[in-house]
């Protein structure tokens, strides 16, 4: 054994090269750890204000003992405040503000003033239209400006050059500026009304005239013409009754071509429907049915007999409706109503058969000697009434037919049926 060495390492074994220590201070893995330092002693404390005495924290605090007393009197239930039925309103509760609460002061609020806006005045312009413009306008643009505004480049800019001013956050109306010979020729030709507007009001102009028109032709054909009917008639009658007080009271009037087309000779009664109306020769319209008056069927395959004929079918026309209207309400006679015609010599007393409610204007059997449909089976007197239906139309016909029942001379006065 080498003299110096432990007792334990063999005296041929090399020393053992030291561990380098850890470059970052970590202890070497073969050295004792130092001990710990001792904890130190902590003991809670009640906390203290500054500059107070010490106190022992095991007294610092105490549970307040509590003692509760008898009630001094028995529950009691608290009373509504509002009934249900009766209440209109609900109250919510209220927080009670605390003492220190902050309360801001009580200010009235007042609106804020409105500025009010320069009164605007007018101008007479020189295209004789009315300018509006502040009370106080500014001086005019020069040529520069002007022709900058023309051109569209100052639009958005006042004539000083600056931005509209405003009062209290509203923007005031900044004068318009006045406009060049060549904008104002553009503005009245955007002013105009175009062709379409031009086209409208023309065709509404149009529609409004025609109906005026229509109006004003149905009020001529429901009351105009009957007001110039009964005219007709009334100058009819008198012109009737003068030539039956001139003329011969034995002329014959019986004899073919004893009326001219047109000339009266006859009048008729219906005294159930109060009409009174003088019959013409033929049944032109305008110059006979259009007056008001009856017309005779006497012209070529039309042509019927007279009442004085000792046989055949006295056949007349006129209107339902317009000029004069005589015969309107002949459907409402009845089997045995008087028809009377009145000529120069004698009084014709017809009693109503039979009517035919429609037919085509064609059916002209209706008018013969012994009318077709009327119920009549031979010869005799007959009348046959003739008009247009429905009302207000010319689409078909009503026919009335009646039997002469008296031939009463004039000389003998009235018949019974125009006495009573």
């Amino acid at each position: 054994m080498t003299t110096g060495s432990p007792w334990f390492r063999a005296t041929n074994e090399p020393e053992p090269e030291p561990i380098p220590a850890d470059p970052y201070g970590a202890p070497s893995p073969y050295q004792e750890p130092a001990p710990a330092p001792a904890p130190y002693p902590y003991t809670e404390q009640a906390y203290q204000e500054p500059g107070q005495p010490y106190q022992d924290p095991a007294q610092a605090y105490q549970e307040p003992t509590r003692t509760y007393g008898e009630p001094t009197q028995a529950y009691q239930e608290p009373e509504p405040v509002y009934e249900a039925s009766y209440a209109t309103t609900y109250d919510a509760p209220r927080e009670t503000p605390r003492e220190d609460a902050y309360t801001p002061p009580y200010e009235p609020y007042e609106a804020p003033e409105t500025p009010e806006a320069p009164r605007p005045s007018p101008r007479p312009s020189s295209d004789d239209t009315t300018v509006l413009e502040a009370v106080e306008p500014l001086p005019g643009p020069g040529r520069a400006e002007r022709r900058r505004a023309a051109k569209g480049g100052g639009r958005g800019k006042s004539r000083r050059g600056g931005p509209p001013a405003t009062t209290a956050g509203t923007p005031t109306a900044e004068p318009a500026a006045p406009l060049s010979r060549v904008e104002a020729r553009r503005a009245a030709r955007a002013a105009k009304d175009s062709v379409g507007v031009i086209a409208s009001r023309a065709v509404g102009e149009l529609f409004i005239t025609f109906g005026v028109v229509m109006l004003l032709f149905v009020t001529y054909q429901l009351w105009w013409t009957n007001i110039l009917a009964g005219q007709e008639t009334d100058r009819a009658k008198e012109q009737i009754e003068d030539t039956w007080a001139k003329d011969d009271a034995d002329k014959d009037d019986s004899k073919p071509g004893a009326f001219e087309p047109g000339e009266g000779f006859a009048i008729m009664y219906i005294p159930k429907l109060d009409v009174v109306v003088p019959v013409a020769e033929g049944i032109n319209k305008a110059k006979v049915l259009d007056k008001g008056m009856v017309g005779h069927y006497a012209e070529g395959k039309l042509k019927t007999a007279m009442p004085s004929d000792k046989q055949g079918n006295f056949a007349v026309a006129g209107h339902r409706n317009t000029h004069g209207e005589p015969f309107r309400y002949i459907n409402r006679l009845q089997p045995g109503d008087p028809i009377v015609v009145e000529t120069r010599n004698a009084y014709y007393t017809y009693e109503m058969a039979s009517i035919l409610p429609q037919t085509a204007p064609s059916n002209v059997s209706v008018i013969e000697p012994v009318p077709k449909g009327s119920g009549f089976t031979g010869p005799g007197r007959f009348i046959t009434l003739t008009t247009c239906t429905p009302e207000f139309t010319s689409t078909y016909r009503m026919i009335v037919w009646g039997k002469l029942v008296e031939e009463r001379p004039r000389s003998e006065g009235k018949p019974k049926a125009l006495v009573g």
